[in-house]
């Protein structure tokens, strides 16, 4: 007989739940693991005590304990220090962590997302199919900037996303990917994009207090038409209305593999007086959205909120500094799904939207067996904090 737990939750577990978080996801994984910990501890009945069904259920920790060594000239191998027969395994990795370095050679290299991938395939190698599922969490989607060929190019993220289910994955689960469409890759498989909509919503509640959200005072912009389905499904729960940019792009030239853009081109309503949330799913070198921004304030817009769910910032954060000082944007929200520099958590007008407990329910739910749509789908929750805000309740 299955029991209820502290979620809602009312269906056995698949199996015995195991994370495994390597180095480029090790602060991330602790976080959700202490959320997975915390809500299991004391949660079980004395039938639960006794049925095969939860033996483990309670832990100290879900982290398995797992090495990337390295030899001499750069190769690798995963070890994996504990048995997972039978388990439920989730294996987190951050592909943007270049702050980790391995020696070639006595050379130093920086690890990139391709070493990234390469070491989530060794520690799925090292499960070496013993488990009783394996999920892969991938926040940001290995190669998903690359997802569609317009001439004799490689296909690299739906290459890589068959790749992990031939190998044994059964679900893979990342966030506000570039373009839905590459689970077209894998169709017998577990694919979920997750949009950190609820996230922003609340972080930004929780920072600007003094926000009217209504259509006479506030707007959601998409920065390109790429990103309009999650500034609409933004605009349509805060009940304001939406704008777009589109890129006028120079096709005659190539700079760097892409035609470079013109002009922002805005379709939209009057923005004069109002605030701005402006959403996308990356800020890489931020060009693009500062631009946005400053045609924005040319236009009359009051405060400006940039939303990115990846803060990749390339090429530093010299530039935000500089436009944040100028007045063009008053606060950048990203999350923690990718790494992030001590220096972006100490600039005054950034905004940290940590994800762990969203992950971990995520996890939760899916080692019952149950439905994640309500968390792929907000609504309720995003409507509770709006009704405290209005309410002048803590968010």
């Amino acid at each position: 007989m299955a029991q209820k737990n502290k979620n809602g939750l009312q269906q056995l577990p698949v199996g015995r739940l195991g994370i495994i978080s390597p180095y480029s996801c090790a602060e991330l994984g602790e976080k959700v693991d202490n959320y997975l910990v915390t809500w299991r501890s004391g949660s079980q009945s004395q039938h639960m005590h006794n049925a095969i069904a939860f033996d483990g259920y309670e832990r100290d920790t879900y982290l398995i304990k797992s090495e990337l060594p390295r030899f001499g000239t750069g190769e690798a191998k995963g070890i994996l220090k504990e048995s997972v027969r039978g388990d439920d395994i989730y294996v987190l990795v951050d592909v943007c962590n270049y702050s980790l370095t391995y020696s070639v050679c006595g050379q130093q290299n920086h690890m990139s997302p391709d070493d990234h991938f390469q070491n989530l395939k060794r520690v799925i190698a090292a499960v070496a199919g013993k488990a009783r599922r394996v999920n892969v969490i991938m926040p940001f989607l290995y190669e998903s900037r690359q997802h569609k060929r317009s001439s004799r190019e490689s296909l690299d993220c739906a290459l890589a996303l068959q790749e992990l289910v031939n190998m044994g994955v059964e679900n893979i689960i990342t966030f506000d990917a570039h373009d839905p469409r590459i689970q077209n890759a894998i169709p017998l498989h577990g694919f979920e994009t997750v949009q950190p909509a609820y996230q922003f919503i609340k972080n930004l509640l929780r920072n600007q207090p003094d926000l009217t959200i209504d259509k006479d005072h506030l707007m959601v912009i998409s920065p390109d038409e790429g990103g309009m389905g999650r500034a609409i499904y933004l605009a349509n729960n805060l009940g304001v209305d939406m704008g777009m940019f589109y890129k006028r792009r120079d096709y005659s030239t190539i700079v760097d593999g892409r035609n470079p853009i013109v002009e922002h081109e805005f379709l939209g309503a009057d923005v004069k007086g109002k605030d701005m949330v402006i959403i996308d799913d990356m800020i890489s070198s931020g060009d693009s959205m500062l631009e946005v921004a400053q045609l924005l304030k040319s236009q009359g817009a009051g405060k400006i909120f940039m939303c990115s769910t990846f803060g990749l910032f390339t090429n530093g954060l010299d530039k935000f500094d500089k436009a944040f000082e100028k007045g063009i944007f008053d606060r950048i929200l990203t999350t923690n799904l990718i790494y992030q520099t001590p220096e972006l958590l100490d600039r005054p007008y950034y905004v940290n939207c940590d994800m762990s407990k969203y992950i971990a329910l995520i996890i939760d739910t899916l080692n019952h067996d149950d439905s994640i749509s309500k968390l792929l789908n907000p609504v309720e929750r995003i409507q509770k904090v709006l009704t405290k805000y209005r309410n002048h309740e803590k968010v």
